[in-house]
């Protein structure tokens, strides 16, 4: 495929903090993305949670099927864009590897655990498992990415504003990256494809889970008329069919006003190459409609799925295992593993707080509950 002028491509690079030889089978993006799936972050994903605990149900998606979903989607918009589809997925692969256990529930209680300590946003922490986290090559801590994928991650939902978390200071000034500018279109999309992926996943897993009937999709924007279309057309279609079939058309329909309203864009600003990419507006869009439709769907989601008392129980068992973890782990380091435990300093101090808040944000959902045992119960002789 060849790639349009204003894409990333892989042959001008700026390379890697830690040089390494050009592969004869792969191109520099192509290697990110394979380091990405083979590292250990990635496949901890499976059992991470996105909406509902993992071990509710084995249907419903994870981090790890959203991450694979969210990957799909940017392909297919990055193919018609004209863009590096390796590195697009790429950054899609990589968005979420800083997720702590128990989705947003677990992000916010380790947030408020680290007040006064940094805080904690995955979106650093993604970068802290690629940069130095994963330990897996003889050369270099981290999977040691191009400028270009931690470019994307830094910056895929928009120039930052200030404060800039300091860790992001660093690699701007490790990799020489302007935070003020606009990331490249790959990263664009897949910022944008996250969207699309969850808003369509959380539907159609509001309804496996019960929170959810057709009937309460009637009156919702896209989602209305693709769920009335398919009635119509299939009307002893079985529930089951009828849901995947409503969905698919929503996505279906988000993707293509994705891909519509961004070449407008595109030609309208008529970038010569990456870096005017980089100055201008957002180039990947949805249209005003559509932006206001899926405006709608997500608050709709934020009623009756996020708020429901279900998840409501889910997310406050969550925060509590999450922030006995840490208080547990901080005021006695000499509860980690070895390898944790040779970061530590004393009790509660900087390097123990890193240290812990690093083991913490690593775990599934399934270690999580399972250490939050072997450290509260007086009854779990486990060690």
């Amino acid at each position: 495929m060849t790639l349009a002028p204003y894409a990333c491509h892989a042959e001008r690079s700026r390379g890697r903090l830690v040089a390494e030889p050009e592969h004869p089978l792969r191109t520099v993006y192509q290697r990110d993305r394979d380091r990405i799936v083979h590292s250990t972050a990635f496949r901890r994903l499976e059992y991470k949670t996105q909406v509902f605990v993992n071990h509710v149900g084995d249907h419903f998606r994870t981090r790890l099927t959203h991450s694979l979903e969210v990957a799909q989607i940017t392909r297919t918009v990055a193919r018609h864009l004209g863009v590096d589809e390796d590195l697009a997925e790429a950054i899609a692969l990589a968005h979420d590897l800083g997720h702590s256990p128990f989705g947003h529930a677990g992000e916010d209680a380790l947030d408020r655990c680290l007040e006064g300590h940094g805080g904690f946003d995955h979106n650093v922490q993604t970068l802290r498992v690629i940069t130095r986290l994963e330990q897996r090559y003889a050369a270099f801590d981290g999977l040691n990415p191009t400028f270009e994928t931690v470019e994307g991650l830094v910056q895929h939902n928009g120039p930052l504003a200030p404060p800039v978390p300091p860790f992001f200071g660093e690699l701007a000034t490790a990799f020489a990256i302007e935070l003020g500018g606009r990331a490249p279109i790959e990263a664009q999309i897949a910022a944008i494809a996250d969207d699309i992926a969850y808003v369509n996943h959380d539907l159609d897993d509001g309804l496996r889970a019960g929170m959810l009937a057709p009937a309460d999709f009637t009156e919702l924007p896209v989602v209305g008329p693709a769920a009335r279309a398919v009635a119509q057309a299939w009307p002893a279609l079985e529930p089951n069919r009828q849901v995947h079939e409503t969905v698919r058309r929503v996505m279906d329909a988000m993707v293509t006003d994705l891909v519509a309203t961004s070449r407008t864009l595109i030609e309208g600003a008529d970038p010569r190459d990456v870096d005017d990419v980089r100055a201008a507006g957002p180039l990947v869009a949805f249209s005003p409609e559509m932006q206001v439709a899926i405006g709608a769907i997500k608050a709709f989601l934020q009623r009756r799925v996020y708020r429901h008392y279900k998840v409501n129980r889910m997310t406050a068992k969550a925060r509590r295992v999450v922030s006995e973890l840490f208080e547990v782990l901080v005021a006695d380091p000499d509860c980690l593993p070895p390898r944790w435990h040779q970061r530590c300093d004393e009790p509660s101090g900087p390097r123990t707080i890193a240290t812990v808040r690093d083991y913490i944000a690593g775990m599934t959902d399934r270690f999580a509950l399972d250490e939050h045992t072997r450290l509260t119960r007086l009854d779990d002789v486990r060690t």
